[in-house]
């Protein structure tokens, strides 16, 4: 099973759409709460190539992007591939 990192904060609309998306595929994740640590904001940051939004969500070390890319592989059918690796 792949290994899911998300990188959020609490009152992110995205982010609990990202959890909400995983959860129904059954997906375990690793939640990381960047709202309150800035050095764990900027090791975010420097994973994520500059990005600053949340959610940064990485598969398998790499980085899918936020949300909205997160839904365009879900859509794209390219999302289940990725999770059974």
């Amino acid at each position: 099973m792949a290994q899911i990192e998300i990188f959020t904060s609490p009152l992110c609309g995205y982010c609990h759409a990202a959890k909400r998306l995983f959860a129904s595929k059954d997906v375990s994740f690793v939640e990381t709460d960047v709202s309150r640590d800035p050095k764990l904001r900027q090791d975010m940051m420097a994973r994520a190539h500059g990005r600053h939004t949340v959610p940064q969500i990485f598969i398998n070390d790499q980085h899918i992007g936020g949300y909205d890319d997160l839904a365009a592989l879900e859509r794209q059918g390219k999302l289940d591939p990725l999770l059974s690796s």
